[in-house]
């Protein structure tokens, strides 16, 4: 059971990255979930957003797992894991309506039992047993710009308000805002509620809310107005992770899929960027 979200979502989250021969690279977030495949083996799902995998061009990215040692000290290992096959075909599951990917991977044993189980991303009631709404504060994992927290590896931690109401049904308002500083490199990270790390938070008022928190979902994209960044994340529901792994699965048929038209919260007027990063 999942006793700190914020820890456990740290040691989950990874950096994925594409050098391009050139002295640059595409980076982006990724997290780790625990899904159970069809024939009920445990099986690692990798989720990020869709942007970040469709700008790698190449057949192989690097995953950037961290090794610990006997001694308490961590060390950065990159490992490649195939994201494309020869002929550019994607070798991941992608939402047919929002930006969101998830991909089966065989990681180390340690990064394997770090994943978070399916059962901690939010569902439709979820926001509700929370009470969620406008105001609260979620936290954010990610790598600004392809940095990380030290050596080691690890993803930034930060913190931001919810900046949009409605959130909810998430199939009329499948995104919501997030007031917070967005960087390139910050794109399929995970945004989620803490109840250890945020004391003054919220409390599930039913048994369908997960005790220390939850996956509200992953940050998509930043809002710009007139190429100024408004230091605004927008947030793509938890239920469409759901709804990936399900395709990936094979358990949901993309034409099972509503496409309904969906309100945008609060970016009437201003234009979108996608929260990944080229460069150094």
């Amino acid at each position: 059971m999942v006793m700190d979200l914020a820890v456990e979502l740290i040691n989950a989250t990874v950096q994925l990255e594409q050098p391009l021969g050139d002295g640059t690279r595409t980076v982006g977030t990724g997290f780790l979930i625990s899904a159970p495949g069809p024939d009920g083996k445990p099986r690692t799902v990798l989720i990020t957003a869709n942007h970040v995998l469709q700008k790698m061009q190449l057949s192989d990215a690097r995953i950037g797992y961290r090794i610990s040692s006997a001694d308490g000290t961590w060390s950065y290992s990159p490992k490649p894991v195939k994201i494309r096959e020869k002929d550019g075909a994607q070798l991941w599951t992608n939402h047919p309506t929002r930006d969101v990917a998830a991909m089966v991977i065989k990681a180390p044993p340690e990064f394997a039992k770090a994943a978070i189980p399916v059962s901690y991303l939010a569902k439709d009631d979820t926001f509700d047993a929370y009470q969620v709404s406008a105001g609260n504060e979620m936290m954010a994992l990610g790598f600004p710009r392809g940095l990380s927290a030290n050596s080691a590896g690890f993803p930034i931690l930060r913190s931001g308000r919810v900046a949009s109401y409605p959130l909810g049904p998430a199939t009329s308002y499948p995104t919501f805002l997030l007031d917070f500083s967005v960087f390139p490199g910050n794109s399929g990270g995970p945004v989620f509620i803490s109840r250890q790390q945020n004391p003054t938070g919220l409390t599930p008022v039913s048994d369908k809310a997960p005790d220390p928190g939850f996956i509200a979902g992953l940050l998509t994209q930043q809002v710009e107005l007139n190429s100024e960044r408004l230091e605004i994340g927008i947030v793509t529901h938890a239920k469409y992770i759901r709804e990936t792994i399900d395709l990936l699965t094979g358990s949901l048929a993309p034409s099972t899929v509503a496409e309904v038209p969906v309100i945008e919260p609060a970016v009437q007027g201003a234009r979108t960027a996608a929260a990944d990063e080229s460069g150094r």
